[in-house]
């Protein structure tokens, strides 16, 4: 498919989506938002695909945040609108893609562009990264889920500091804070990412798919541990599993098959 503001390719059954207006640092804007949905759908359909990295053009940002034109005629009932469309056609659809999608950020990943990589499974940075929700500078709050998604991984304190301070924190910052999983040079960032996702697309496709299902429902209650044991459950109704026993028995590698 082809697209405006987004370049994409598969190799290895990987989809790497590079958004494309580096004039722009990248920023958000409708193109973008409607664009990624697409893209995003066409990673869970295509049979081709096993997973995604999502990443910015140029070397000065992922996404530097949310194109700002276009909230100047906004009121109550557009600016919600517009935040509750991009969380159900993009943010949520990465957060709940069945297949892994993690965030490949080189450079400014701020506002928009930090809820973006929040919403991926999990983030590896460039050394130059730097990440931040500057939103109340503009008289605003995070739109994309920020507050939730941010307080999940750093704590509410840490999340209130954050987005009330609006400030930019560096790589190294976000890994101690639990934002980032590992730094590595720019030019290493797309190889490292597809490493991961080679063993990550050894293990059976099914039995991560509910890994990403039971993480996202994580709850401190006994809900969680109940939805837990339910998938658990479900893994042994799939071919999948059957394999995995029979291969550890058998002392070879499995040859897992996503049934």
């Amino acid at each position: 498919m082809q697209y405006q503001t987004l370049l994409t390719s598969i190799e290895d059954s990987i989809c790497t989506i590079t958004i494309n207006r580096p004039e722009k640092l990248n920023a958000l804007n409708k193109t973008v938002i409607e664009e990624l949905s697409d893209a995003i759908v066409e990673v869970y359909n295509s049979m081709d695909i096993k997973s995604a990295i999502i990443t910015g053009a140029g070397e000065k940002a992922f996404v530097a945040g949310a194109d700002i034109s276009e909230f100047l005629q906004l009121d109550a009932n557009t600016g919600e609108a517009l935040a509750r469309k991009g969380q159900e056609t993009v943010f949520d659809k990465i957060a709940n893609s069945p297949k892994p999608i993690i965030a490949a950020v080189n450079g400014f990943a701020l506002g928009g562009g930090c809820e973006l990589a929040l919403a991926c499974h999990f983030i590896i940075a460039s050394k130059n990264a730097k990440f931040g929700q500057p939103e109340v500078n503009l008289g605003l709050i995070p739109g994309y889920g920020g507050t939730q998604r941010l307080t999940q991984l750093v704590g509410k304190n840490r999340a209130m500091q954050l987005i009330m301070t609006g400030e930019i924190i560096s790589a190294s910052d976000a890994q101690q804070y639990g934002i980032v999983n590992k730094i590595v040079e720019q030019n290493e960032l797309l190889n490292e990412v597809k490493k991961v996702l080679a063993v990550i697309h050894t293990k059976a496709p099914l039995a991560i798919t509910k890994v990403i299902e039971c993480i996202n429902n994580f709850d401190y209650t006994q809900e969680g541990y109940d939805f837990e044991m339910k998938k658990f459950g479900e893994c042994f109704l799939t071919e999948d599993v059957k394999e995995g026993a029979a291969a550890f028995l058998e002392k070879r590698k499995a040859e897992f098959k996503g049934k």
